[in-house]
């Protein structure tokens, strides 16, 4: 695999995009639902929460802009489409419902925002791509999960949409562990940067600085 990605890498993939100047944090879908193992769509997200509340510490001190996603329905029958069709837990995903709520653990802030949404990208039928050009972003991190699912389509879109992309390494996690490492694979090489969490506190830290 390490060769492949070589030769890939050779013929002019996985080109750094490095962060901007007016980051902002997106953390994809860490809600009960999906960070509890015993549920349908949960597994065992707790390493990946530890490093999301290091970015989420950073984020706040730096005053950068903070969204928290979650996947959520009035009715889920007639709102999440075919998917409905590939993904039975989808039916818990009940507006008001103790799945859709942010995971506990998160350190969250009275400002960070949250998003809902329907399907996998957090770009798709809302206003997020809208909100961060309000704000002036030019960078958008990436934590959270399925890294597979939700933060790859999330990525692809914000790149689309002309973010620079960087999901965090560490702070990403999805049920199955090849899905998680391919999927981190492919983003680092066509639609955004892979980075250690250390790294990307260390740049939230340099902002703070100087704020």
């Amino acid at each position: 695999m390490a060769s492949e990605i070589a030769k890939v890498r050779e013929r002019g993939f996985g080109r750094r995009v490095g962060p901007g100047r007016r980051p902002a944090l997106l953390v994809v879908d860490l809600t009960r639902a999906f960070t509890a193992p015993e549920t349908s769509l949960g597994a065992d997200m707790a390493p990946a929460i530890d490093e999301t509340n290091r970015l989420l510490d950073a984020a706040h001190a730096a005053g950068i802009p903070v969204h928290l996603s979650t996947i959520a329905y009035d009715d889920p029958s007639t709102q999440s489409g075919v998917w409905r069709d590939k993904i039975t837990g989808l039916d818990a995903l009940i507006l008001g419902s103790e799945g859709v709520d942010q995971d506990p653990r998160l350190r969250r802030a009275p400002s960070d925002r949250i998003l809902v949404k329907r399907f996998a990208s957090c770009f798709f039928g809302t206003t997020l791509a809208d909100d961060l050009r309000a704000g002036g972003v030019d960078t958008l991190i990436i934590a959270g999960c399925t890294t597979s699912g939700c933060v790859r389509a999330s990525a692809v879109d914000a790149c689309s949409h002309g973010f620079r992309t960087i999901v965090a390494r560490e702070a990403t996690a999805d049920r199955l562990q090849d899905a998680h490492a391919q999927s981190l694979i492919d983003i680092d090489l066509k639609y955004g940067d892979v980075m250690p969490v250390d790294d990307i506190v260390a740049y939230l830290g340099e902002m703070h600085a100087v704020a």
